[in-house]
């Protein structure tokens, strides 16, 4: 299985982050027609139930919930009925707001996040929320009983709002650590995810890995990621060697991800 994950879906950003919604729009067109997509929820349950993730379906996530998803991801997830997980930065969500201050590349305009009723209302259109922690700092760098707090704090918040439970954190940049897995797990979390950026093979203790989508990728790029073959090249460590045999026009996001 292929646990996607995207950021925003904007225009006119050039950054890491963003995917042009052209490019998106035809994703997601070509994933609703040759594969199989799935709610990360019930990917999970089959986690659960046979102890790895089922083989040749997808799920995409979210991270950082962008006001672009609203604005662009989601009408294109409707119109092709692809279900997505957006994984929230809890503190935009209050009185207060946060502001995304934690992008390498901001664009020259403040970057939006999620109201509370615009989550309401993705979430009565069938996408599901998870927590990508309070605050979106680097959890590893925060004291244990710190983000224990900061890790519930996330999950009782969205859950307020959201009115279910919410089992499912994405370490914000995917760092984590044993002190902060067994954190999430105090906190409330039964299920935790990650994005592989390193060239060393990944430890699964790290949590669920998932595939990033960068710009640049096309649906070629697509088709790649979405083989099963690829997460298995991609957290061993045989991934090294992969890089330098692909192609040089191939390389860079299409490989980074």
């Amino acid at each position: 299985m292929s646990i996607l994950c995207y950021h925003a879906v904007q225009p006119h950003w050039t950054s890491p982050l963003a995917v042009e919604p052209a490019a998106f729009a035809r994703q997601a067109a070509w994933l609703g027609r040759w594969k199989h997509t799935v709610a990360l929820s019930v990917a999970v349950r089959r986690l659960d139930r046979n102890g790895q993730l089922p083989r040749g379906v997808v799920a995409l996530t979210f991270d950082d919930g962008f006001v672009s998803v609203y604005d662009h991801a989601l009408p294109v997830l409707l119109r092709h009925r692809l279900p997505a997980t957006v994984f929230l930065v809890a503190e935009t969500l209050t009185p207060t707001g946060r502001a995304v201050d934690w992008v390498d590349t901001p664009p020259p305009y403040p970057l939006e996040t999620l109201s509370g009723e615009q989550v309401l209302e993705m979430q009565d259109a069938g996408i599901e929320f998870a927590s990508h922690s309070y605050s979106h700092h680097d959890l590893t760098a925060l004291g244990h009983g710190e983000c224990v707090r900061d890790l519930r704090q996330s999950r009782e918040l969205l859950e307020d709002l959201l009115g279910r439970p919410v089992p499912f954190l994405a370490y914000p940049r995917g760092l984590n650590n044993e002190g902060v897995r067994r954190a999430a797990t105090q906190a409330g979390y039964t299920h935790s995810f990650t994005l592989p950026q390193s060239r060393e093979p990944f430890d699964r203790e790290q949590g669920v890995p998932r595939v990033g989508i960068w710009p640049g990728n096309g649906v070629g790029a697509l088709a790649l990621k979405t083989d099963p073959a690829y997460l298995t090249v991609r957290t061993s460590g045989l991934w090294p060697a992969a890089r330098r045999l692909a192609p040089r026009h191939r390389r860079g996001p299409l490989t980074g991800g």
